[in-house]
């Protein structure tokens, strides 16, 4: 006999309620359901959060502030972290994943300054800060705005 053989034994296996099969079953007629109202009714129900029919919380707390729908998520890698990176490599959206330093490309990878750099890199990246750029071109790095 095998883990994956075993089987329970039939006294202690719960059968299904089997609701709308007649009178002798116990749970016919209604079906469970109980008499009329919404909630007997195919499909019937309230909504979550329906509070029959006073003003429900969701609506009776104000709204605040703005949600700009247009705002864009960067991936932000400091340069500290390209230290990591051999002399001359080319540092794009794939190396950066795949070394771990960001998940997702979100709407573009965005280099800051924080940090020191000592070796020159390639970056092809779509963001960075004044300081990041103005450290990697002092060490003989090459930036590609893509």
């Amino acid at each position: 006999m095998r883990l994956n053989e075993l089987k329970p034994s039939t006294r202690f296996r719960k059968r299904n309620k089997r609701i709308g099969r007649g009178q002798g079953s116990g749970h016919g007629h209604t079906a469970c359901r109980g008499a009329k109202g919404q909630k007997s009714r195919s499909g019937g129900g309230v909504s979550p959060g329906f509070e029959g029919g006073q003003m429900p919380l969701k609506r009776r707390l104000p709204k605040r502030g703005f949600v700009n729908i247009f705002k864009k998520k960067y991936a932000v890698v400091n340069i500290r972290d390209l230290n990591r990176f051999g002399e001359g490599t080319v540092v794009d959206d794939i190396a950066l994943t795949k070394c771990g330093l960001i998940k997702s490309v979100y709407d573009g990878i965005k280099i800051l300054g924080e940090g020191e750099i000592d070796r020159s890199l390639t970056l092809k990246v779509h963001k960075l800060s004044k300081t990041a750029w103005k450290k990697i071109e002092a060490a003989g790095g090459k930036i590609e705005v893509v």
